[in-house]
Parts: C-alpha cells; structure tokens; sequence
C-alpha cells in the first residue's frame, strides 16, 4: 500500500509541476531525495510522463483536431500553427538526444537544481513585469516560434522548467500571458508523445502493475487540472506567485543541502 501511495504522490507532482512553471523535473529529484525513497526506474516515469501526455490531449484536443482536418481539407491559420509547433519541437527534440544522459545524471544534483530554480523565477519575474501584452498565437513568426523551442533547451537542468522556460521566451516576445501559456502546453504535446514512445519498450519489458498506474492516473488529473487553473489564472494575473514559489522551493534545497551530512 506504501508504494501505491509513494506513487500517487509523485504522479500528482508530476501532473502539477509538468504544467505549472515550477519544474516537474526538480520535484521529482528532490522529493524522493529528501525522504529517501528509492528511484522507481524508468518505466515509471514513462508512466507519468503518458499521464501528462493524456491530460494535454484531453484538454486541446479541439486544437489538434482542427490542425489535423486542416492538413487533409486546408485551413491556412491552422496549418501555420501546426508548422509552427513543428519548428518548436525540433531544438528541444535535438538538445534532448545529445543530453539525455546529463540530464538523467550530473544536472540532477541538488545545488544545481536549487541554482536554477532561482535563476529561473527570477528570470521570469522580471520578464512577466517588463513584457508586452498586444501579441497573441495568430502573431507569432516562425523566427519566434523557434526561438521559444530553443528555449526548451535549458529545462534538461531540472529546477528551469519546460513550461517556464517556454512561457518566460513567450512573455520576452511580447506574448499574452495566456497566449504564452497555450502556446507552451500545444508544443509540450510532441515532446512529450516522442519522448514516451521512445522509452515505451521499458514499459512494455516491464509490465504494468498497480503503482505504475495509479501514478499514471495521478499525473493525468492533476496534469489536467493545473492546465485549466493556470490558462484561466493567467488571463487576468501575473505569474509573480509561481515566482515566490520557485525562490522559496529554491532556498529550502539550499538549505537542506547544506544542513546535510
């Protein structure tokens, strides 16, 4: 039952922090870090990586449908975002090839992510502020939209944050902050399916079992709920909260960090 539980816990993190600009990569490090549970493998976070995935298709699946019946009867303004989501994809796909092995490895030290957390918020913080509000998706170029796929880059340091990085490089061309939102989630979707279909053998090599899918269904509601509560938050707040988080969650890493033997 321990396990069940271990396991509907981080597949809630995961659901929350994939979406929220927090990091999901740093909670996930940090939380068995700190209460010593062992690593689960894999095929775990295969599972609650799928979780997310599902949360994302459920809540824009109006969006993909459209943009897949526009490369079949025609829709320019859909094909365009389908390009442009392309184009996003393909840094953060190359960057995750050539550093997977890092990322699972040396960035998932404790002082590292505690860093980048901080650096990150107030990153964020200080764009959030200064940036524009007139661009929405239907403005953005392919230059932008590469931009902010290269941004994705920096989020194998777990403590940046996919999503935060995404919407911060959002938010710095001039995005809304809504805008910068979907824009973020819609492009988390191929990244998310690539990278699950090409660590899926490890869940089918080793078998389903009752932790690996309650952790699935944790991630996938939780997933869906922080996309709906962020999107409706942000259209008429800043994201100066999650920038209290990120600097709080930072200095209680760094705290713990250097408290520990």
């Amino acid at each position: 039952m321990f396990e069940e539980i271990k396991a509907i816990i981080l597949g809630t993190v995961q659901g929350l922090t994939e979406f929220l600009p927090v990091s999901s990569s740093a909670h996930l490090a940090i939380i068995p870090w700190l209460f010593g549970w062992e690593d689960r493998g894999l095929a775990f976070d295969v599972a609650l990586h799928l979780g997310t995935l599902l949360a994302l298709l459920i809540y824009y699946w109006r969006e993909w449908l459209a943009m897949g019946r526009a490369v079949v009867r025609g829709g320019s303004e859909q094909r365009r975002l389908l390009l442009f989501l392309i184009v996003a994809s393909v840094p953060g796909a190359v960057f995750g090839l050539l550093f997977e092995r890092q990322a699972e490895t040396v960035f998932r030290s404790p002082l590292l992510i505690s860093i980048a957390t901080a650096a990150l918020g107030m990153t964020l913080w200080q764009v959030d502020r200064n940036g524009g509000m007139g661009r929405t998706i239907r403005d953005l170029t392919l230059c932008d939209a590469f931009l902010i796929g290269l941004s994705q880059a920096f989020a194998l340091i777990p403590g940046v944050s996919r999503s935060g990085v995404t919407i911060t490089m959002g938010r710095a061309l001039r995005l809304r902050r809504e805008d910068a939102a979907n824009f973020s989630f819609l492009m988390a979707t191929p990244i998310i399916a690539g990278a699950g279909l090409l660590k899926a053998h490890q869940l089918i090599k080793n078998g389903l079992d009752i932790p690996l899918l309650s952790g699935f269904a944790a991630s996938a509601v939780f997933g869906l709920l922080a996309i709906a509560l962020l999107v409706s938050y942000v259209r008429t707040r800043s994201y100066q909260p999650f920038v209290w988080y990120r600097l709080g969650f930072a200095a209680m890493i760094m705290i713990v960090y250097l408290l520990r033997p």
